[in-house]
């Protein structure tokens, strides 16, 4: 599990494709490699990935075909950097909102705002993502856990403070840039629900 506090970026260092498979390494902070294990996890772009080999603070992971057809993992190449989040502890603090790392798909930015100490940013989703995005709810976005800010259409926004900038990509983040969505468990789980129960009255009334 994770908490959706992204911990830092790591950089790309080398992106090895095959048929619908890549072998990914990537260079973290020294800080955030201690107790390093084979198995363990980390979340990549709000991505749970198994580590597969480490050297010092390079780190490799396997991509299978699924992972890389629903994330943006496959667009990496060297020199990019991606938000990480090892897992997390029982005793840690859960500062954001539990998460799986199993993402449902993407979405794109489409438009960026810059008020003053502010960063807006907009995001368009498919519609079947797009009935869990409620304003005020919980989503993670490429790892972070934030609060949704306005929803019109396919189209929601969120509001970035000036750390979340400093600690994340989305510092560097532009129009047209794909986003690992997971949302958030209990949303799912609650609009689901209801729809069920809609559904069956609605036959029932007839």
């Amino acid at each position: 599990m994770f908490t959706g506090i992204v911990q830092g970026t790591a950089t790309v260092i080398t992106t090895l494709m095959k048929d619908q498979f890549m072998q990914l390494t990537l260079e973290f902070p020294q800080q955030h490699c201690e107790q390093l294990q084979t198995g363990a996890s980390i979340a990549i772009n709000g991505t749970c990935l198994t580590i597969t080999a480490f050297r010092a603070n390079q780190i490799s992971f396997d991509l299978i075909m699924e992972t890389l057809r629903v994330t943006n993992l496959g667009e990496l190449k060297p020199g990019d950097r991606v938000n990480f989040e090892r897992a997390a502890r029982i005793g840690d603090e859960i500062g954001g909102h539990l998460l799986s790392g199993h993402i449902h798909g993407t979405a794109m930015i489409d438009q960026i705002d810059q008020p003053q100490d502010n960063r807006i940013v907009w995001f368009e989703t498919e519609p079947a993502l797009i009935r869990y995005i409620l304003p005020k709810g919980f989503v993670s976005l490429n790892g972070c856990s934030l609060t949704i800010g306005e929803v019109q259409g396919n189209r929601f926004n969120v509001y970035l403070i000036p750390e979340t900038l400093s600690v994340t990509t989305f510092g560097a983040a532009q129009v047209g840039d794909r986003i690992n969505l997971e949302i958030d468990s209990q949303t799912q789980a609650v609009v689901d629900t209801v729809e069920r129960y809609m559904q069956q009255n609605a036959i029932i009334s007839r």
